[in-house]
This record gives structure tokens, C-alpha cells and sequence, in this order.
């Protein structure tokens, strides 16, 4: 058996349950994570100094600790191409080409990818400062509420939902003069759809082979019955009792083989993670749309479910073929709940003490986490900490999560307090 020197790339709540999993492979030597944070030392060695943009600095770590394998774990190395980077040099990487990468980097690609293939997607136009009056105008040919993307990334904050045509209008005309910067230089207009969303994740070899990883949902607003701004996350669930047997084979059909298949056909290379964000409209999917990479905080509960050596499927995925490697799921529910910064996603204080409570049987995973210069653990980012927990029923999940969280301290602490209660009256346990 082969062993592998790897390094992850990233620093959230995402990278510390990859690393988690990539540190109980028995194929994996050594696991370094750069930047890292406060909480991924306990899975590998925390390489603070080393920036995820920064490839020469990359490139040089990885001759000085002979690195087999570079994982990517957020979306801003893949999209500015840190595959095509080293792809003539000897080490594997995990991702997208950046022409790939281009389904997150750009909206309005992935929605003419999407019509190429005749993926199901809501209906759209792009527009641009030129065409700002036609963009207007379209709108007022929408029903409320309206959908305003901006086309390149936008940390999370590109995406508005407004429901006054007029406020609709001023917005994308502030978008479209400069307000994301260069994100927002086009912006895509798409029809409303009305449904449950969900995540699909995939990890495809690039030819043809792919795995299906367990499917999440996560919850986005900031305040409880999905209210207040948007945000990275506030927490997620898995399994997700509508995706099931007969939803999933039209996800398969569908949309995973139509996007496997024309990214290979249009010579996109891409061989690692696809997130797929779905809508369930009556049963019928859609692509809302893709990321790159794995989403955080579904990545909290997807990689504890899985049940599979995740090294075995990153390495297989980055050379180019999964073979039968398996991609087996733990059957049991899980559920992540999120603790966040007070003032998050606006403006918010860092630097505060946390006190770690027993966890039981949780998984604490950190996220925006550091070390002062006394060496404790402080508040580091608007999203601090994930608490993932395993339970018989979904509602044992989550109870043993917030029973974790209660023991958790630190200043301006905020959560949700009904993630998953959605599910639990779809399920008829509440």
C-alpha cells in the first residue's frame, strides 16, 4: 500500500472535516493544511505562512516535503488555474482546470453550459453596463421576486432576491456600476423557482467516472424560519428525505452524466469535486447552480458520512481514473449546526476567547478560529465553529449538536436554533 505526502489548501470548516477524513486514511504519511486554523493541528501539521493564492510558494513547499498530492478546498486557487499550474509538474492536484473552474468563476458560462446541454436550470439573461436599460426592462417582464446574480465570485454576498421590481432595477443598476467590483461587470437576471433546495456532490476522474457522494441540505439565512441576509451557512443535515431513490436517478440522468460528459466532451479537464445546488420543483431538479469544490457547512457532514477511504477516491479522481473504487455511505443521519460571530454576516468583532464545553459524542470542526499571542483559542472569522453529530433519527443529530453547542462559549455568540426542522416535518417527526 502506497502512502501519500498531501497538502490541503484551505483554512474553514470545509478543510477541517477534509482533513479529519484524510487523516484517518491509513494511505495517507503526512497531512499538512495551509493556512489552516486554530483546530487542524489535530488532524496534520497547520502551515499558517502558506497562502492557497500563492503558487510559487506552493510550488516550492512541495519540492521541500516531496508532496504526492495537493487537495484544493475553496474556489479562488481553481478558479485563478492552480491546476494547469502544476500540471506539468510531479504532483497530483485535486480540481478543476481553470477553464473548468469557469462553472463557478463565471455564472453566465455555466448557465450557456447548462443550455448546451440541455440541463435543467431556471430561465435567464446576462446583461452588462451597455445593456443596463434592456436589463430593466426584462425585469419588468418577470414575476416578483427577482433573481440577480453577479457573474464572477463574490464571496457569497453576489446572489440578491428582492421582491420590488423598482428596488430590483436600482439594484442592478448598482451592480452593474462597480458594487462586487469586477464580479459584478455582467450580471445574470434568471427566473424565480419555487421549491426545497438540496446539495449533490460528485468527485469525477475527468473521464468519465464519477461518485456520488452522500446529498445535504444546508440552511443559508442568518435568522430561524430562514429570515434576515444570506450567509456561508448557518448549518446542514444528511441524508435529505426527498431526495430520494426516484428524485436521484433524474439527478443522475439528468444533470450529473449531462455535466460529466459535456465537460469531457468540450475538453474541460476536471478531476475532482462538483457541487451541485439543486432545487426539487415537484419533484422535477434543477441546477440553481455549480461550485467547484465542496460546499462548507454540507462538507461537515458529508465527509463524516462517508464511509469510504477518502484518499483512495481524491487520488483516483486527480489521476484520472476511479475505477471501482467505492464511495460507500454511513446510514446514519447527521447534523451540522453552525456558531457564529455576533453582527455576522455584517460587521462583527474578532479576537474574543473561546471555552470548549464537553462534546460528547460531537465533532467540533473549526472554522474561523486562531491562537492569540497567549496561545488560546479565539474568534477568528464570522463563522467560528461547526458541531456535527451522528444520531439513530435525524432529530437525535441534532439534539446531541445543540447539546454540545450549550457547553461552547464565547462573546456574541450566535446559532440557529431550527436547523433541520424542515426535514423533521417532512418526515413527520415533528
Amino acid at each position: 500500500m502506497n502512502q501519500l505526502n498531501i497538502l490541503l489548501l484551505g483554512s474553514g470548516g470545509r478543510e477541517s472535516a477534509l482533513a479529519r477524513k484524510i487523516s484517518e486514511s491509513p494511505r495517507c504519511a503526512k497531512l499538512w493544511i495551509a493556512p489552516g486554523n486554530a483546530g487542524t493541528g489535530a488532524y496534520g501539521t497547520t502551515v499558517a505562512s502558506l497562502k492557497p493564492l500563492d503558487f510559487d510558494a506552493i510550488k516550492a513547499f512541495v519540492a521541500d516535503n516531496a508532496i504526492d498530492m495537493i487537495v484544493v478546498g475553496n474556489e479562488d486557487p481553481l478558479v485563478a488555474g492552480i491546476y494547469d499550474y502544476f500540471e506539468n509538474e510531479p504532483v497530483l492536484v485535486v480540481g478543476p482546470s481553470r477553464a473548468a473552474a469557469a462553472l463557478e468563476g463565471s455564472k453566465d458560462f455555466a448557465k450557456e453550459f447548462m443550455a448546451r446541454h440541455a440541463i435543467p436550470t431556471a430561465a435567464y439573461r446576462t446583461f452588462s453596463a451597455e445593456t443596463l436599460r434592456e436589463g430593466q426592462e426584462f425585469l419588468s417582464t418577470l414575476q416578483a421576486p427577482y433573481v440577480l446574480k453577479a457573474d464572477g465570485l463574490a464571496a457569497g454576498k453576489g446572489v440578491l432576491i428582492i421582491s420590488d421590481l423598482k428596488e430590483a432595477q436600482d439594484a442592478l443598476a448598482e451592480m452593474l456600476g462597480g458594487q462586487f467590483g469586477e464580479s459584478s461587470r455582467k450580471v445574470v437576471i434568471e427566473e424565480f423557482l419555487s421549491g426545497i433546495e438540496c446539495s449533490v456532490f460528485v468527485l469525477t476522474d475527468g473521464n468519465g467516472g464519477y461518485r456520488i457522494l452522500p446529498v445535504a441540505k444546508d440552511y443559508k439565512r442568518i435568522g430561524e424560519g430562514d429570515t434576515g441576509p444570506n450567509t456561508g451557512g448557518m448549518g446542514a443535515v444528511s441524508p435529505v428525505v426527498f431526495a430520494d431513490r426516484e428524485f436521484m436517478d433524474k439527478v443522475e440522468q439528468r444533470i450529473i452524466l449531462p455535466t460529466v460528459n459535456g465537460l469531457k466532451q468540450e475538453g474541460l479537464t476536471y478531476r475532482g469535486f462538483i457541487f451541485l445546488g439543486l432545487i426539487n420543483c415537484d419533484g422535477e431538479p434543477k441546477v440553481i447552480e455549480y461550485n467547484v469544490r465542496m460546499g462548507d457547512p454540507e462538507t461537515e457532514v458529508v465527509m463524516p458520512r462517508l464511509a469510504s477511504d477518502l484518499v483512495d477516491l481524491l487520488e483516483g479522481a486527480a489521476r484520472g481514473d476511479l475505477g471501482d473504487i467505492p464511495a460507500e455511505h454511513d446510514p446514519r443521519p447527521a447534523a451540522t449546526v453552525i456558531a457564529v460571530s455576533g453582527g455576522y454576516p455584517g460587521d462583527y468583532a474578532k479576537g474574543y476567547p473561546i471555552e470548549f464545553g464537553a462534546d460528547g459524542d460531537s465533532i467540533v470542526f473549526h472554522a474561523g478560529t486562531a491562537f492569540d499571542a497567549d496561545g488560546r483559542v479565539v474568534t477568528a472569522g464570522g463563522r467560528v465553529l461547526a458541531v456535527t453529530s451522528f444520531g439513530d433519527t435525524l432529530a437525535q443529530a441534532l439534539e446531541k449538536s445543540y447539546a454540545t453547542l450549550k457547553g461552547i462559549k464565547f462573546q456574541d455568540m450566535n446559532y440557529r436554533r431550527d436547523i433541520g426542522r424542515d426535514v423533521l416535518k417532512l418526515m413527520g417527526e415533528i
